[in-house]
């Protein structure tokens, strides 16, 4: 339909689209026009009904733009458009029915026609399946809606990184040192399950309006030890995948046999963007960037912000090494670097830092808003964020100052270490695996392409201490020998039997109830042989 001329026009659109409730249309309408405001120009109507908390800014755009449908995919009603990209939008939604807000990522339809992209969308969800953790976007379904191909996610309400400091500008060195500190708890638990990212960047890292860092899309992640994962030889052999300004640098050469060590490198040009305000390489195309990965040393932190304690610089540089072998071999043990630099608490994110969304996306997500009823606020869409604020509280509260020596890769000193631990052990990418942190959830995958250094031992599933799973940066008592105790003794516990016990044979009842059944057979059978006889 063309884009409409009059207020008639547009009212028409909004009824057919079914976007707002009728009686709730006409009482807006009746208010709006004892306000004083007249139903003749069209814009004004519109930009009333976006502030009023009646449309949401999408929504309003699209009728102007004379559409009516595309308003629903699936089960859910779309809200805003909050991010876009080569491989598709992202949209707020919520459910119909349960009215929950999520994120909705769709594949545009002619991408769903190309086979290594709508493979790599299918990937990416099973990727995303494998995970759940605080500091990554859950994934909880796909779909698909006629020809369109649809990821529902948790949606975080917050900013990337990039757009943080596209804002406000170099982040501070603690708060910097806390995101990355987060989020290399979130890759520790993809390394754990087998994922590897390969496109670790600010703009793929979100903070909510609580500091909790999330990492997000999966769409370049592989499974490193499943043999049948093979998009990238099969449709990118002789392409580069990631961002080129923070790949690393084994990745632009052979992108498909890359491991940990390369989200560790991405997640250090990460860490340089934040403090430095730009990437590593700012300048030159995008093959000489490339280049420089390989080649070239950025300019050290420290000589762009002297205010950097030299203990973290050597933390960036020791991630961006340029050889496997000099580089963090895991990310525990970059969590282990960081952990006396996250010991004092920082300010949340600003209001300015944070996105704006329309009076109508707020409702019931627990922000104030015109349109918006307070008995709302309580919706299930805040209860991820509190939840996860109180994990990394109670994670990050426990831990006390740290003591002692640690080196980073490099060989430089880097910051105390807790008292009795060997930090990195004075090797590059070196550790103790009595020393790392427990796993979330995984135990570390069964065959590593790092080999066994710097893995805590695996825990045994079926033992009782792990009903309640521990968290990455909880303290626990269980050591590697107290661990190998345990595991033993469940080996040789007899199993025991769960539930109630439906066995026919033991269950009195049921007993009486099979043997009055088999009598009463018995009787029938005897009587038809004595009868055909």
């Amino acid at each position: 339909m063309p884009a409409p001329a009059s207020v008639d026009d547009l009212l028409k659109l909004i009824r057919k689209s079914g976007m707002v409730d009728e009686p709730r249309l006409d009482a807006y309408l009746e208010r709006y026009r004892g306000a004083g405001g007249g139903l003749t120009d069209v814009r004004k109507l519109a930009g009333s009904m976006v502030r009023d908390g009646l449309l949401t800014y999408f929504q309003a755009e699209q009728f102007m733009l004379g559409k009516w449908r595309g308003f629903t995919i699936g089960k859910y009603k779309l809200l805003e458009r909050v991010g876009f990209g080569g491989m598709g939008q992202v949209f707020l939604c919520e459910h119909m029915y349960m009215r929950r807000r999520v994120a909705i990522k769709v594949l545009p339809p002619a991408k769903a026609e190309e086979p290594a992209a709508l493979g790599r969308f299918y990937r990416e969800a099973r990727a995303a399946a494998a995970l759940d953790h605080p500091n990554i976007v859950r994934t909880h379904d796909i779909d698909q809606d006629g020809n369109l191909h649809f990821l529902v996610m948790e949606y975080v309400d917050g900013s990337s990184l990039l757009e943080m400091v596209k804002k406000k500008g170099p982040m501070a060195a603690d708060r910097a040192a806390h995101y990355m500190w987060q989020s290399v708890q979130g890759l520790d638990h993809a390394f754990r399950v087998g994922v590897i990212h390969r496109d670790i960047k600010p703009g793929n890292i979100l903070v909510d309006r609580f500091g909790i860092s999330k990492i997000l899309d999966m769409g370049l992640a592989r499974f490193y030890h499943d043999e049948d994962d093979m998009l990238t030889k099969k449709y990118d052999e002789k392409s580069v995948l990631g961002t080129a300004d923070y790949v690393a640098p084994e990745q632009t050469v052979n992108s498909h046999d890359v491991d940990v060590r390369a989200d560790l490198y991405s997640l250090g040009a990460t860490f340089y963007f934040l403090l430095a305000g730009h990437p590593p390489f700012p300048e030159g195309s995008i093959s000489q960037k490339l280049i420089a990965h390989q080649t070239r040393k950025p300019t050290p932190i420290r000589q762009l912000r002297p205010d950097i304690p030299v203990e973290l610089a050597n933390i960036v540089e020791g991630l961006m090494e340029k050889r496997l072998e000099d580089r963090f071999q895991s990310p525990a043990e970059v969590y282990e670097a960081l952990l006396p630099f996250v010991q004092n608490p920082v300010m949340l994110p600003t209001d300015e830092e944070m996105p704006t969304l329309s009076p109508a996306a707020r409702e019931s997500m627990g922000q104030s808003g015109g349109g918006g009823s307070s008995a709302n606020m309580s919706g299930s869409f805040r209860q991820d964020s509190a939840i996860l604020r109180a994990e990394i509280m109670q994670r990050s509260g426990r831990h006390q100052a740290p003591s002692g020596t640690m080196r980073a890769p490099s060989g430089a000193p880097v910051a105390a270490a807790p008292s009795g631990r060997s930090g990195l052990m004075g090797r590059p990418g070196g550790g103790s695996s009595a020393n790392m942190p427990p796993t979330f959830f995984d135990p570390p995958p069964m065959a590593s392409p790092l080999g066994s250094a710097a893995i805590p031992p695996s825990p045994n599933p079926t033992h009782p201490t792990n009903e309640t799973p521990a968290r990455m940066g909880q303290h626990t008592e269980r050591t590697p020998q107290r661990g190998r105790e345990r595991d033993r003794e469940a080996r040789l516990e007899p199993a025991r039997p769960e539930g109630r016990n439906l066995n026919p044979i033991s269950n009195p009842v049921l007993r009486i109830i099979v043997e009055s059944i088999l009598v009463f057979a018995l009787c029938l059978l005897i009587y038809f042989i004595l009868r055909g006889l």
